[in-house]
C-alpha cells in the first residue's frame, strides 16, 4: 500500500516534472523574460543619457571661458539640458507612448543644441587647443556612441519582445498568462542618419 502511494507520488513528481520542461520549452517563459531584456536595455540608454547631461556643465563653463559673446547658444545648451533632464521615463512607465516621445524629443533637441555648440566653438582656435576642452570633446564622443548603440540594443530588444507577443506560441501565451503586459513603444526615427551618432567632432 505505501509502496504504491510512493510510487503515485513519484509518477506524480515526474509527471509535473516534465510537464514544466515541455512548457518552457514551447516558450512559456519568453515573454517575461524578453521584457526584463527590454527594461534592462532601458536602463543603459538612461545611463548614457545621465553621462552627457553630467558632462555639459563643465562644457559649457570650458566653453563660457573663451567664448562669452556666444551667450545665446550657451544658454540654449544649459535649457536644453535642464528640459531633458527633468523628463523621466522609468519601468513604470516603459509602455507610454507619449511620455517615450517627450523623452526623446527633449533629448533630441539637446543633441541639437550641443551641435550648434561645436560648431561655434570652431570659431576659437584658442578653446579648441584647450586640454579640458579636448578632454571633454573626446568624453562627450565617446558618450554619443554609447547612447547610438544602447538605443539600438534597447530598439532590438522591444522588436523582439513585441514580435514574441504578436506571434505563436508567444500570442497564446500572452492571452493565457500575460494579457497584463503590453506591446511597447520603441525610439522612432526621426532622420534618415537616425541610427548613427550625432556628429560632435571638431575638424
Amino acid at each position: 500500500m505505501h509502496a504504491q502511494q510512493g510510487f503515485r507520488s513519484s509518477g506524480r513528481f515526474v509527471v509535473l516534472a516534465l510537464l514544466a520542461t515541455l512548457l518552457a520549452g514551447c516558450g512559456i517563459n519568453n515573454i517575461p523574460t524578453y521584457d526584463e531584456q527590454v527594461k534592462a536595455n532601458w536602463a543603459q540608454v538612461q545611463n548614457q543619457y545621465q553621462r552627457r547631461a553630467d558632462l555639459i556643465p563643465n562644457l559649457v563653463e570650458t566653453v563660457k571661458g573663451y567664448a562669452k559673446q556666444e551667450q545665446e547658444t550657451l544658454t540654449a545648451v544649459v535649457e536644453a539640458r535642464a528640459k531633458a533632464t527633468s523628463i523621466q521615463v522609468d519601468a513604470s512607465t516603459l509602455d507610454n507612448p507619449e511620455k517615450l516621445k517627450q523623452y526623446q524629443d527633449a533629448q533630441g533637441q539637446l543633441t541639437g543644441a550641443l551641435s550648434r555648440l561645436m560648431v561655434v566653438s570652431e570659431r576659437y582656435p584658442d578653446l579648441k587647443s584647450n586640454q579640458n576642452f579636448l578632454a571633454l570633446q573626446s568624453q562627450l564622443e565617446g558618450t554619443e556612441n554609447r547612447i547610438s548603440v544602447a538605443r539600438r540594443d534597447f530598439i532590438l530588444s522591444v522588436e523582439k519582445y513585441n514580435t514574441e507577443i504578436r506571434t505563436f506560441p508567444g500570442r497564446l501565451w500572452h492571452s493565457l498568462m500575460y494579457s497584463n503586459m503590453p506591446l511597447r513603444p520603441t525610439f522612432e526615427a526621426t532622420t534618415q542618419d537616425a541610427d548613427k551618432a550625432p556628429q560632435v567632432k571638431f575638424q
